[in-house]
């Protein structure tokens, strides 16, 4: 009982008795409209039968008198099936007729009689006399008398009560079939249910790596259970960025500052102006150098949140690629670097310019950093091409590389190779790449240089972006 109480106050069920009900009113509606119908077409056919023989009668009067009318209804009153026929003097004494006995006061009508009357029919071997119900229409002949031609109801009463009898019962035959089919919904969906919610309890408890059930048969239940599941990796990636920072930052700030808090200590005991003013110096670059790591962090931290997802709009990246050679092609020449570019123009994607134009300024900050220690021609290739509805921005470069293996560390925060530590950099550059591909819809690799050029053979970035749909048509 308890289990069939709770089905009963899931939505599915719900909904399906409430489709049910309206069904059945509909259904309810639909008996009494087509029975209507259709004993009013019968109706309609009757006395359109009885005007003609009206007609017929009245013209058999016109030419032949009373005698002729007599023999007419005489004939016509002995055929199987036949109407009613009541001739009746101008007094109302009933002349001639076809019927047994007629209900009082019918045959003083003129015209139609206003509602059906009741007769009763001559008794037969087979058949006892019975009382009938009629309409008629009453005719008053020029010398007085009254000729009454009525038909009896029984057919239209019998199709009445058949039509009505087949609709009732396969409304019945509907209505179990639909109350079989409700209960089957509504344990099918309390059986999802309870499995959603088990999964979910197991979740509470501190298992995320359990997902909810999806069938695959792609119904609002496992719509919900794939955005449910969708957003459950979500916040496993985010607990675990998380807890990466929190290891990250433990690790990797403890030196600087360490260092930074040395580095004050000795300026406090220091006697010489100018020492001190250095050693001060030193402070405010390595404050600086914290600050810097705190906004990356804060900045990574936004773009995977999603908070400057409503800034987002189409976009140029051939503009922003454009501003970024204009920006980076003097640092690369100082540097001693060829930056050889290769971009499409006028490729749009759904985005936000400034992130996008600060991932792309990281690898161009990275290539030049890392070409400067190739041996060979010391070349930055950075290409922009569209394909198969994404946008492809290509950074490439004829530095040391990255082992493939080490490829997928070093997107993660403040991992740095052991041979990058001497340069400048927190670590960061490569994570808020990630996090900028993620939030736009996009990916973020890295490859060897020479799948993408051939001259090359150091380390490729490449980062692709959906095309925005105007541009896709």
């Amino acid at each position: 009982m308890a289990r069939l109480r709770l089905m009963f106050k899931s939505t599915a069920v719900r909904l399906s008795a409430v489709y049910i009900l309206l069904f059945g009113l509909c259904a309810v509606v639909m008996v009494f409209y087509v029975t209507a119908v259709s004993e009013g077409l019968v109706m309609r056919q009757m006395r359109h039968s009885l005007d003609r023989e009206i007609a017929q009668l009245d013209l058999a009067f016109s030419t032949g008198g009373v005698r002729k009318l007599f023999n007419i209804v005489e004939r016509r009153a002995r055929q199987p099936g036949a109407n009613l026929y009541v001739l009746a003097s101008p007094q109302g004494e009933i002349l001639a007729s076809n019927v047994a006995s007629l209900q009082p006061g019918v045959i003083g009508n003129t015209g139609w009689v206003p509602s059906s009357f009741r007769y009763e029919r001559f008794a037969e071997e087979d058949r006892p006399s019975r009382q009938n119900v009629a309409t008629g229409y009453v005719m008053v002949l020029d010398n007085g008398m009254r000729l009454l031609i009525g038909r009896d109801l029984g057919d239209p009463e019998r199709l009445h009560i058949v039509v009505r009898q087949a609709l009732l019962l396969a409304l019945s035959i509907m209505g179990v079939g639909a109350l079989i089919i409700w209960f089957a919904i509504g344990r099918n969906a309390l059986k999802r249910m309870d499995r959603m919610s088990r999964a979910s309890a197991r979740i509470m408890a501190g298992d995320l790596g359990q997902r909810l059930p999806v069938t695959g048969s792609g119904d609002e239940f496992d719509r919900l259970s794939d955005s449910l599941n969708q957003m459950l990796d979500r916040i496993v990636k985010l607990n675990e960025g998380l807890r990466q920072v929190s290891d990250n930052i433990a690790h990797d700030l403890k030196t600087p500052l360490t260092r930074l808090r040395n580095k004050a200590a000795d300026a406090a005991i220091m006697d010489d102006e100018a020492e001190r003013r250095v050693a001060l110096e030193g402070i405010i670059a390595e404050s600086d150098q914290l600050i810097r790591t705190f906004n990356a962090l804060l900045m990574i931290s936004r773009v995977e949140a999603g908070s400057l997802a409503a800034e987002m709009s189409p976009v140029s990246l051939s503009a922003i690629v454009e501003d970024s050679v204009e920006l980076y092609g003097p640092v690369a020449e100082e540097a001693g670097l060829t930056l050889s570019c290769d971009f499409a123009t006028d490729i749009v994607v759904n985005g936000n310019r400034e992130l996008i134009g600060q991932a792309l300024f990281n690898l161009l900050d990275n290539a030049i950093k890392y070409a400067a220690d190739g041996e060979e021609t010391r070349v930055i290739c950075l290409q922009l091409k569209r394909e198969n509805g994404q946008a492809f921005c290509i950074v490439a470069d004829n530095g040391p590389g990255i082992p493939a293996d080490q490829m997928d560390d070093v997107k993660k925060r403040f991992v740095r190779l052991d041979e990058s530590r001497s340069k400048p950099g927190t670590g960061l550059g490569l994570s808020l790449v990630e996090a900028v591909a993620s939030m736009h819809q996009g990916h973020f690799e890295l490859a060897e240089a020479a799948h993408y050029c051939p001259d090359m053979n150091g380390l490729a970035a490449i980062l692709s972006f959906p095309l925005a749909e105007a541009k896709q048509s």
